[in-house]
């Protein structure tokens, strides 16, 4: 290992330890590497790489999204699509936790975010199912695990990321389809495994509603999943660009959060509007440094010798992605998505190519492996989120989550050996030749 890699990597791995902040942790290793690399003035050049790296029209998307998320949140959808939902699911034994996983399908394709769906949707379902004998933990359970979908059906922001890391090899109206059939997979999965459980310990005796009922709750939720065809169907007519549809989402989410459901006054959007600019520069940063370190590692030549050395050690093409899927499933335990994707993709995309595996259907991998590290300790996001909505304890849902993991790795491993999951909608829509 050449010596600004070694500095790179120790310094990373040092300041992680010790707690820093990931961005913080990324830039400053950037800088020591830099400078043992013999670039001087090195901080100049890690300046110049992190303003070079997020220079792309196409991120433009992403602090967009955020705000369209935060307006939907804030604008009562969660509730109307709760209500939707109960009428599709209710009926059955365990109906609540079907509507929560339903409901986290549905808000995530919405707001392209899996805390804001932990959030806005457990916030809701969490405390109603205590209410209805369901027990605290099993409905942390569906509401982590559930929330992940989001990430996978678009729009989502992580998809974005990945297609800036791949330097727009992959479009993002292409990682956009491809992530339907397995966020819907996904979901099913979770359907499963919350049937199951709620059949073997008797939760809920289910919910029918008169047609009527059933029809208002549907009209009042059009409005909310409208969205989802304005923005992706949009793209698809050629319409706009993703980043333009990226705006198009924010002015349809104002106009139903303010004008159509009236839940968010014009007192609100100063508050709404500084809470964007935060989360936006936290994920700018993100990438920046991310971006910086990507320019160390492709400079000494990392990704190929990596390639080289994964490919020296078998052949086998199973065994191969089953290890870059068990490398992917620690990373995602102690790192969050957005760096994690910016880092492991110039690294691990020329292995899956020289496998002969495609560009789009490696993204929905790495993606889905990302997911599940949001619900396990100690990184895990949504899992410490969801824990204190239902005011449980990590340590008491580790235990009942483990259907959920088991049902997540399932629709992983069938993502990841049948490609076709991933990729015949995009490749129907011409995207993929």
């Amino acid at each position: 290992m050449d010596l600004p890699v070694l500095v790179l990597v120790v310094g990373f791995v040092v300041l992680l330890l010790l707690n820093v902040p990931v961005a913080f942790c990324m830039g400053i290793a950037t800088v020591l590497a830099f400078l043992a690399m013999g670039e001087v003035p090195a901080f100049t050049a890690v300046a110049h790489n992190m303003a070079t790296g997020i220079d792309s029209f196409a991120l433009l998307a992403i602090p967009f999204f955020i705000l369209s998320g935060l307006l939907m949140g804030h604008g009562g959808i969660a509730r109307r699509l709760i209500d939707f939902a109960n009428v599709l699911a209710g009926r059955y034994r365990g109906g609540l936790a079907y509507v929560n996983v339903v409901t986290c399908m549905l808000f995530g394709a919405i707001s392209g975010s899996a805390t804001a769906a932990v959030s806005s949707v457990g916030g809701f379902m969490i405390p109603l199912m205590n209410r209805m004998g369901y027990h605290r933990d099993f409905n942390a359970c569906v509401t982590i695990s559930a929330a992940t979908t989001g990430l996978l059906i678009p729009p989502s922001n992580i998809m974005i990321v990945y297609s800036l890391a791949t330097g727009g090899f992959v479009s993002i109206a292409a990682i956009f389809m491809a992530g339907y059939l397995p966020g819907i997979l996904v979901g099913l999965g979770l359907l499963l495994v919350s049937g199951v459980t709620s059949v073997l310990h008797n939760y809920g005796k289910g919910e029918t509603f008169p047609f009527r009922e059933g029809l208002v709750r549907f009209l009042r939720a059009i409005p909310a999943l409208f969205l989802v065809f304005i923005v992706i169907g949009g793209i698809l007519l050629g319409w706009f660009t993703p980043t333009e549809a990226s705006a198009v989402a924010v002015l349809y989410a104002f106009f139903l959060a303010v004008v159509v459901y009236r839940e968010v006054k014009l007192g609100d959007l100063p508050r709404i509007l500084l809470q964007t600019g935060i989360t936006t520069s936290v994920v700018f940063l993100l990438i920046a440094t991310s971006m910086a370190m990507s320019w160390v590692l492709a400079s000494e030549r990392v990704p190929q010798d990596l390639s080289a050395s994964l490919v020296g050690l078998t052949s086998n093409k199973v065994l191969l992605l089953l290890l870059i899927n068990a490398i992917l499933l620690v990373v995602g335990c102690f790192m969050d998505m957005t760096p994690a994707v910016l880092i492991f993709t110039p690294i691990f995309l020329p292995v899956v190519q020289n496998l002969g595996i495609h560009p789009l259907h490696f993204g929905i991998i790495m993606i889905m492996n990302l997911c599940i590290g949001l619900c396990t300790p100690p990184v895990g996001t949504c899992l410490f989120l969801g824990c204190g909505i239902a005011e449980t304890t990590v340590t008491r849902v580790i235990r009942p989550i483990l259907p959920f993991f088991l049902a997540m790795i399932v629709a992983l491993l069938l993502t990841t050996f049948i490609p076709e999951i991933s990729m015949w909608l995009p490749t129907k829509l011409g995207f993929v030749r």
